[in-house]
């Protein structure tokens, strides 16, 4: 393994080897959570975004 890896590919590896493919749909749930909440705050798709919720 290199030293210099992204954060994206030490979760891939970690995923990889500790067969814990329960964790991904909790990640993209965050990932997701994560855009609406930078899109919320400074878009002019924010209004849309609060219908939502």
């Amino acid at each position: 393994m290199s030293k210099n890896k992204s954060l994206l590919g030490e979760l891939w590896d970690f995923l990889k080897v500790r067969k814990a493919w329960w964790l991904t749909p909790i990640i993209l749930m965050l990932i997701l959570v994560g855009i609406l909440i930078i899109f919320g705050q400074s878009s002019a798709v924010s209004p849309f975004i609060y219908a939502l919720f």
